[in-house]
Formats: structure tokens, C-alpha cells, sequence
């Protein structure tokens, strides 16, 4: 859903966007660039960030856009116009989902660098290139089936799906270098926090610069859509929702002005009010359940046409049934809603 309270925070560099294979100055030493996604949401902001590492100078890449071709070639544009003539020196990753990991392995190949990324992502990624989590296959479909969703076209393709995640994170770099919250990482002259962030990823971590006033706050803060937070089958009773708003509150300690370089979306000014927004966001979205699980016992399917006014494919389908079951979650863990499993293996939630 887009943001109805957009006009509360502010856009510095205005509606300019780098094009495919370019890259745009945000401050002396930070760079944007900017590579598509083959899904609604169509693109992921990448960074460049002016280093020495080990008495050399070049430059960290945090976040590295999906595997496939056209990306490739866009990053090697950005290589050959906008490097300076120096070399990658290492490749930081938010956390593991395939648009933020996918090219890990060819760029740290390429550059003959380490990949650094928290330890949770790391392992949850060696394991899901090499099968899929929650994104796909059998296990994937009978989850989305114990909360509703009976459309057999819809389960069909999500059994089909089972390489989703290896199909855009075919490998994972052999060896990484480890993030942890707190720990701060010098690039560039700079000193970068690491802020860990949960409900989104397992150990998702943003980067804060207190000299520069920039956090890259990866997709734990968008300027212009909620960051998705679902339960998915290989933690089925989790409860993320809550982790990601106690993640937000996180945040709140950072000054109001900081610079937010989010991982979708543009450079943005208005960090605690986007907070906010996200906060109530989601006690709108947790009082409508309240609401119809107090009318009558539901199910996360059923939820759908109320929590997304808008058409889904399948890709966000499986992006909003997690979300929805989140929620739930949310409400029954927190002893506002009972769970039943009723004789069809549905799981209905009431007050």
C-alpha cells in the first residue's frame, strides 16, 4: 500500500533517479545505483561507499541486485563509468533475500573480496539456494493451505516454485565476514554501526554513519511502502510482526534529520516520522482482524480483500497471505485471538 502520509517527509535530491548502469552522487564518496527487479516492485537501490581496506582504496558495494544477465552488465557499466578506475574492496549485504544476496557470489568472485553479512542470513541463504525457504515448493503450499488459501491453480504454482530462491541466488560466496548489531565498521573515514533489525529477515542489519548523518537502512525503513513481515512454513508459529515494530523502536534514538537511503524507493528525510506512519500502519491493520475474527472465526486467506484493496498476482499473493497470517499471529500470541484447527485442517483465528 502507498504511503498516505508520503507528504511528511522529504526527498533531497527530488525525483532524479540513476539509470540503469549509472550511478548518482548522494554525498562526496556515497553513490547510488539503481538495478530492476522482474516483480511489481521493480527496482532495488544499491550503494557505493569510497574505501581503503588493507592500505588499498576502492570502494564497498552494499547489496547486490538479483542473478541474471541484465544486471551483470549493468554492474560492469557501473565498473568501467563510475569506479574511478579502482577496484571492489568488499561487498556488504543487508541480508539474505535475493535481490539484496543474488549477485554475492559473482561479485565477490569478480573482485576477489569478502562477502559481509550477518551469520542468521548467511546460513539461512547456504541453505536456501540450495532448496528453497518459505517462498516455494510443497512445504510452502501446504502452509498457505492451513490458513485458507484453497485455490488449486494458485497451490499448484507455489509446488512449482520450489527453485524460486536458487534461481536468483544460485550460490552463496564459500566464506563471509560477520556483522553483528553494534559493531561498528569503518569505511572510508567513516565509522558505520550495524543496527540489527528483525521480523523482515532473521538478522537483517542497516548501517548508521553518525559523522554523515546517513543510516542505509536496506528494507527495514521504506519511504513509500510497509516492509513486508510474514510467517513462512519453516517457522510456522513465529511471531515477526512484533520483532519488526520492536526493530522500529530500534530506531527512534537516531537523530530526526538523518539521511535514510532505503532499499526501494529514494533518499529520504523524516526517519521518526516514517516510524510513525509504520506504526500505524500496522494498529490499523492489527484492529480490522480484531475486528472480523470478533464478527466470526477467520482464516488468513479470507483476510485478503480487506488487509490488500488491490489485485495480487501470485508473487505478492504469497508475500500478503504471509503477512496476513502475521498479523494473526500477532493478536494470538498476544492473547487477543484463540486458534483452532478445525476438521478441514484450517487454522481459524476468533476473539
Amino acid at each position: 500500500m502507498a504511503n498516505p502520509r508520503e507528504s511528511e517527509l522529504s526527498y533531497p535530491l527530488g525525483d532524479t533517479l540513476p539509470a540503469p548502469g549509472e550511478a548518482l552522487e548522494v554525498l562526496p564518496g556515497l553513490r547510488w545505483v539503481r538495478m530492476g527487479l522482474p516483480f511489481a516492485l521493480d527496482h532495488i537501490n544499491l550503494w557505493l561507499l569510497r574505501d581503503i581496506v588493507d592500505g588499498r582504496d576502492g570502494w564497498t558495494i552494499v547489496d547486490c541486485g538479483i542473478h541474471n544477465d541484465t544486471t551483470k552488465d549493468n554492474w560492469e557499466r557501473v565498473f568501467a563509468d563510475h569506479l574511478d578506475g579502482l577496484p571492489v574492496l568488499r561487498v556488504i549485504v543487508t541480508h539474505f533475500h535475493p535481490d539484496h544476496l543474488g549477485l554475492g557470489h559473482w561479485l565477490t568472485e569478480r573482485w576477489q573480496c569478502r562477502l559481509w553479512i550477518s551469520a542468521t542470513d548467511y546460513q539461512l541463504a547456504r541453505v536456501a539456494s540450495a532448496s528453497t525457504v518459505g517462498m516455494g515448493g510443497e512445504a510452502a503450499a501446504a502452509f498457505f493451505g492451513s490458513h485458507g488459501l484453497t485455490d488449486p491453480e494458485a497451490l499448484e504454482k507455489i509446488r512449482g516454485r520450489a527453485s524460486y530462491y536458487p534461481s536468483m541466488v544460485p550460490r552463496v560466496p564459500a566464506a563471509f565476514r560477520r556483522l553483528m548489531d553494534g559493531m561498528t565498521v569503518p569505511i572510508g573515514g567513516h565509522d558505520w554501526r550495524c543496527i540489527v533489525g528483525h521480523g523482515h529477515a532473521p538478522e537483517h542489519i542497516s548501517l548508521f554513519s553518525e559523522s554523515l548523518g546517513v543510516m542505509i537502512s536496506g528494507d527495514m525503513v521504506l519511504p513509500r511502502i510497509s516492509t513486508n513481515v510474514s510467517v513462512v512454513d519453516v517457522e510456522p508459529e513465529a511471531d515477526p510482526l512484533q520483532l519488526y515494530l520492536e526493530s522500529l523502536e530500534r530506531l527512534l534514538p537516531l537523530p530526526a534529520e538523518t539521511l535514510v537511503l532505503p532499499a526501494h524507493g529514494k533518499p529520504f528525510r523524516g526517519l521518526h516520522a516514517r516510524i510513525d506512519q509504520l506504526q500505524e500502519h500496522h494498529r490499523e491493520r492489527l484492529a480490522e482482524v480484531l475486528e472480523a475474527c470478533t464478527a466470526k472465526p477467520c482464516h488468513a486467506a479470507e483476510l485478503l480483500p480487506m488487509m490488500f484493496r488491490r489485485k495480487l498476482d501470485l508473487h505478492q499473493t504469497t508475500f500478503a497471505m504471509g503477512e496476513a497470517v502475521a498479523h494473526l499471529h500477532r493478536l494470538w500470541l498476544g492473547g487477543q485471538l484463540r486458534r483452532m484447527l478445525d476438521a478441514d485442517g484450517v487454522y481459524r483465528f476468533s476473539a
